[in-house]
């Protein structure tokens, strides 16, 4: 990282300073804000401005040490004397012009508020007499010499707010300092500390990299671990805060361990003098929540500060006697469970069974994984019963330890008092070894035996409702649907159950073409999973199922709409559940041709879950490998493929289709188009034997972006099947170009951008350009190839053979281009020749027609050529 951090974020406030200070008449701004938002760097940024315009800048900064001497923040002019105020200012001014001649003069003033009596008065008659123009800076809140507030409360400047960065710009800051993108959650928590401060961003940023915990991971930028404050950044924190009193160290320190509290209880807690001191000294803020009064520290990053500094024994009796007057309070909301238990744990209190169990139960609810398994935990090992060793197993499978998770099993089974709760166990096994343990056989035959022991009791439904996504996973939609509907058809179905077996229709719905049918079941199940504290991790995997269906029929504005609403229920989710909404919003975004977003969301997204075993990684790296190969980064489309590869499930055979179609855009991306279309055609095949003819289309229909219509007539078929629009463009697609016919191309490509997909459209445009310049139309084939481009532009810089070949019209056959780009990508005849499955003779032929039909006579000039 550089010496000086950009200006990022900063575009509104430097044209508001040069639009001030630059330019005849100009009388310079006042730029007023905390402490550390950046107020210096802007005012250092104008007077760079001032002097690549010529003008003559000049720099001075009130220090409190220098505050005693007259004329202290301009050192230069100590030597002017005099008894006379006035006489000494005049003199001081005139000796400041001189310095700048015949140029325009500007001033920066650091921390005006600190001035002397002289220096301010300076300052004043500099800008009341227009003798030059000044850029001023004060620190909101502090008192200011009567000659400084006169500027902005006389009118004669402009006050401007310095307010810390948003998000945005915080985000922002950090990609252009770190140089690469940064994971959504680590800027949000990077965010969350530093409230935008600039200044305590740059300590924090420099401390946790240098410390290792903020690193690149596969190209994204990730914070692991807590935070650790360095020492330079306690002291500014420190000195922000100031010296605390005894009294006022306890308001802080009960509050850095356990906020908001409300105001009676603190005030019971550290006394009302205290806490009305700390507000006064602006330490804390008090917010009105409804009826009630809560008190927070006034920024993040005083907790951080005094938490490392509170000893161990301290903090665990301040955190006892929070919880003991949280119990006594009465208050039994679900979020005030959940805090006596999480300060209970690390307090000198005993445990309390109840409350531990109840407080799991609402932290899993919340989908916080990690503190609803530690809370469980405890409750395991203070004696707790079965709901408390459920949900330690149960977190343990979704955290992808399923091996400890299976460990639990046996205590758990013997701890069930009702054949409820036995089918509770034999589900959670089921899924544990299914998808967590990667042994669908094994799953399944726990599913078996529960339902052999348990008959045709009422609890029987929850296992027929387990066993419609594993009947989908492993790519059988008829029985999905069977027992989905069974499963659905029962009144006493658990909120679990209910939201297992949707999972399992909308899978099986979607790879049947019948996605049309598929939103009453996804929204009654969003609604029950929503209220269900054992079904809280089903609602990502169902509103990503559902995109996919969506996606496979064309229905792509549909599928938006839902990835919008699932974005807005997921922003502020906590742990695993965020790199869960990076996946869902990634394969959205993908599906929607939105490359660059793509990429970086599926990214942060399989960052998150590398250590995922339950399928997640499995459908984020395909979504991955297609993104990257569709922007023709074939090399880390091919390092996404093979851990793709290595991220296999054994039990989701339904994504065996697009395995092979993202094995077939990375051979496309390397140049292989021939290979590309064998692939495509070998996962319509696959699509055909899983009953999939949603699925079937799209490979098909790739096959023909590869420029292989041998499947036009099975499309045609097809179309008749799978509900939606996209059948029906994807054989019109083929069609068209089967039979060479431009402007049905074309039309094509009309069907599927208004479809919402731009990237399908692109290829489209791109081969109708193909075929009108084949039959000399070439005003048709320029109109069709400015089209595909912008399309191209739209999907953030997509790549496909189509396009480049659009781009970049040569006199060549297929083959002998597709010879030629391995070749220019630096690729041996014998390389080039197996894999194609020819002769080297055959490929040296190639390229002797190539290079004589181009005029080249090497590889790098074909590299020129074809423009890679």
């Amino acid at each position: 990282m550089g010496e000086v951090w950009p200006l990022t974020g900063r575009s509104e406030e430097l044209r508001l300073i040069n639009a001030a200070s630059g330019g005849a008449g100009a009388r310079g701004v006042v730029l007023s804000g905390g402490a550390g938002v950046g107020k210096t760097r802007l005012a250092r940024a104008a007077l760079g401005a001032a002097s690549r315009r010529g003008a003559a800048p000049r720099g001075g900064a009130a220090a409190q040490s220098a505050r005693v001497l007259p004329l202290g923040a301009f050192g230069a002019l100590m030597g002017t004397s005099g008894h006379d105020p006035g006489l000494v200012v005049r003199q001081a001014s005139e000796a400041l012009l001189a310095e700048a001649g015949r140029r325009p003069f500007l001033i920066g003033v650091d921390d005006a508020h600190r001035l002397d009596p002289l220096s301010a008065l300076l300052v004043h008659r500099l800008v009341l007499h227009s003798r030059a123009a000044v850029v001023v800076t004060v620190r909101s809140g502090e008192p200011a010499p009567d000659a400084i507030t006169a500027l902005w409360k006389d009118g004669h400047l402009d006050r401007v707010e310095v307010a810390p960065l948003d998000r945005a710009a915080t985000a922002a800051l950090l990609e252009a300092v770190l140089g690469a993108p940064v994971d959504g959650a680590a800027a949000d928590r990077i965010w969350d500390l530093t409230r935008g401060n600039a200044l305590y961003l740059r300590q924090l940023v420099d401390g946790e990299r240098g410390a290792g915990r903020l690193a690149p991971v596969d190209g994204l930028w990730r914070w692991s671990g807590r935070p650790v404050v360095s020492p330079g950044l306690a002291e500014l924190v420190s000195t922000t805060m100031g010296e605390l009193s005894e009294p006022l160290r306890g308001v802080v320190d009960l509050l850095a361990l356990s906020e908001p509290l409300g105001v009676p209880l603190l005030t019971r807690l550290a006394g009302a003098e205290p806490v009305e001191l700390a507000e006064d000294r602006g330490l804390v803020s008090v917010e009105r929540d409804g009826r009630r009064l809560d008190v927070r520290l006034a920024h993040p990053l005083y907790g951080e500060v005094r938490r490392a500094e509170i000893g161990l024994l301290r903090a665990r009796r301040l955190r006892g006697r929070i919880a003991e007057a949280l119990r006594a309070t009465g208050a039994n909301r679900a979020e005030d469970t959940l805090r006596r238990a999480t300060l209970t744990l690390e307090s000198d209190l005993e445990a309390d069974l109840a409350l531990l169990t109840a407080a799991a139960r609402h932290a899993l609810e919340l989908f916080d994984l990690d503190l609803a398994g530690r809370l469980a935990a405890a409750a395991v090992a203070a004696g707790a019963g079965f709901e408390a060793r459920w949900t330690l197993a149960f977190c343990l499978s979704l955290l992808s330890r399923g091996d400890e998770a299976e460990d639990q099993m046996a205590p758990l089974a013997a701890l069930a008092g009702d054949d409820g709760e036995l089918v509770r166990c034999a589900t959670l096994r089921a899924n544990n070894l299914f998808w967590t343990l990667g042994e669908p056989a094994r799953g399944t035959a726990v599913l078996d035996r529960a339902e052999a022991a348990i008959g045709a009791a009422g609890p029987r439904f929850e296992l027929v409702a387990a066993r419609a996504p594993f009947h989908a996973a492993l790519g059988r939609p008829a029985p999905a649907i069977a027992c989905a509907q069974e499963a659905l058809a029962s009144p006493s179905l658990s909120g679990q159950g209910t939201a297992l077996a949707t999972w399992g229709l909308i899978m099986a719905l979607g790879a049947a073409g019948r996605a049309d049918e598929i939103a009453p079941w996804a929204e009654r199940a969003h609604v029950v999973a929503a209220s269900s504290h054992d079904a809280a991790n089903l609602g990502p995997i169902l509103t990503d199922m559902r995109i996919d269906a969506l996606r496979l029929a064309g229905l792509l504005h549909q599928a938006a709409r839902v990835a919008e609403v699932s974005r807005e229920r997921g922003a502020e989710a906590p742990g695993l559940s965020r790199a869960f909404d990076a996946a869902v919003q990634g394969r959205a975004a993908l599906a929607r041709g939105r490359l660059g977003t793509a990429v970086r969301l599926l990214r942060e997204a399989r960052a998150g879950l590398r250590q995922d075993t339950g399928g997640w990684a499995m459908a984020t790296l395909i979504a991955l490998v297609l993104a990257l190969a569709r922007t023709g980064d074939a090399a880390a489309a091919e390092r996404a493929l093979a851990e793709l590869e290595a991220a296999s499930h054994p039990g989701l055979l339904c994504y065996g289709p697009e395995v092979l179609l993202a094995r077939a855009w990375v051979a496309a991306a390397r140049g292989t188009v021939s290979e590309a279309a064998a692939l495509a055609r070998q996962a319509a095949c696959r699509a055909g034997e899983l009953d999939a003819p949603a699925a079937e289309v799209v490979a098909l229909h790739t096959a023909v972006c590869f420029g292989d219509c041998g499947g036009a007539g099975r499309l045609a078929q097809l179309a008749a099947v799978v509900r939606g629009p996209r059948p029906r463009a994807a054989a019109d697609h083929a069609a068209s170009l089967l039979a060479a016919d431009g402007d049905a191309v074309s039309m094509a490509a009309d069907l599927f951008e208004e479809m919402g997909d731009p990237l399908a459209a692109a290829d489209a445009a791109a081969q109708a350009a193909a075929v009108h310049a084949g039959a000399g139309r070439t005003r048709a084939a320029r109109a069709a190839s400015v089209r595909a481009a912008r399309l191209a532009e739209e999907c953030q810089g997509a790549r496909s053979p189509a396009l480049l070949a659009a781009a970049r019209p040569l006199p060549l056959t297929r083959r002998e281009r597709e010879t030629a780009t391995m070749a220019a990508q630096g690729l041996s005849s014998g390389e080039i020749a197996r894999r194609l499955g020819v002769s080297i003779r055959t490929v040296e032929g190639h390229l002797y027609r190539t290079h004589a039909k181009l005029g080249t006579s090497s590889r790098a000039e074909l590299a020129a050529f074809l423009g890679t």
